[in-house]
């Protein structure tokens, strides 16, 4: 299939050149040149405007955003509503709140285009593994789509969702999630740098061991090994964890809808609390996020 990236950043860059390995025809579209000219060298075409990205694909066109959540997702939005046809395909992939979704979607039907949203979650691993990815909108475009999301998935690794917002809606319950168990991973090794037992304790190998079989197994205690094995202490970063925003949209959500949410919720407040107040754990948590996402740490002067 034929299909634009537009938003060339850590996700979008590596979701492109998956698409491409995947046998797919990727127009690849950045606010700044340089990264166009790096896709062209990976085969995709390059588009240097969003005209050109119209031009160079064929009815109906598929566009896929990935972008910061925000005012430059709407002004894309806006400006792609200006220059695409009926029938042609905006696609979100970004960590767009839900409601967002909604509002965009009638804006473009406005003009009979179609529009989807996609949570995706894989982080800068997704090149190599592929990327796990929550969709939203009419069932019928879904359908037409999942050549291109079987590329970029790995095996079982999409799912229809429901309507519009309803792939955003679970990507931001998962984020949620996610808060609260990269908090608990970081109190328990805070409490063990705490003991009488942290000189003889290495991180990296209870990480490791924690993986063989235990009921905390999981992804983000490998990226924890691999964290330890480059600094036990992680004395290079501050423990300051910074908020995208999934995590307050999920507690507003239990707060409007009346569930009792106080893991996830007090691990947000944690957060807020990391930005002003250094300790182990945040240190934990920042480094999680640097090895699964490439988000940027605080580093330790």
């Amino acid at each position: 299939m034929e299909i634009a990236m537009i938003g060339l950043g850590r996700m979008g860059m590596n979701m492109a050149k998956r698409l491409l390995q995947g046998g797919h025809r990727v127009v690849a579209y950045n606010r700044t040149s340089d990264k166009t000219d790096r896709m062209v060298k990976e085969g995709a075409l390059g588009a240097y405007s969003l005209t050109e990205v119209v031009e160079n694909l064929s009815p109906p066109r598929i566009t896929w955003i990935m972008l910061p959540a925000g005012p430059s997702v709407d002004d894309h939005i806006v400006r792609l509503r200006e220059i695409l046809s009926p029938g042609d395909i905006v696609i979100d992939g970004g960590n767009t709140y839900y409601k967002d979704d909604i509002r965009r979607a009638d804006f473009l039907a406005e003009r009979e285009i179609r529009f989807v949203d996609a949570g995706v979650s894989g982080g800068i691993w997704g090149l190599k593994v592929g990327y796990c990815l929550m969709i939203g909108g009419e069932r019928a475009t879904y359908q037409y789509l999942e050549p291109t999301l079987k590329a970029l998935a790995p095996e079982e690794g999409y799912l229809y969702c429901g309507e519009v917002g309803a792939g955003h809606f679970v990507k931001m319950v998962h984020n949620g999630i996610e808060y609260g168990m990269m908090q608990a991973y970081g109190e328990g090794f805070d409490i063990l740098d705490s003991s009488p037992y942290a000189e003889s304790l290495d991180y990296g190998a209870i990480s490791h061991l924690w993986n063989q079989g235990s009921v905390v197994r999981s992804w983000l205690l490998e990226l924890m090994e691999s964290a330890f094995g480059k600094d036990r202490d992680l004395s290079d970063i501050r423990g300051y964890v910074d908020d995208s925003g999934e995590g307050r949209w999920t507690v507003q959500q239990a707060i409007d809808t009346g569930v009792s949410a106080p893991v996830i919720a007090l691990s947000l407040m944690r957060r807020f609390r990391s930005q002003v107040r250094d300790s182990f754990s945040d240190k934990v948590v920042a480094a999680l996020r640097r090895e699964f996402g490439g988000h940027t740490v605080v580093a330790n002067k």
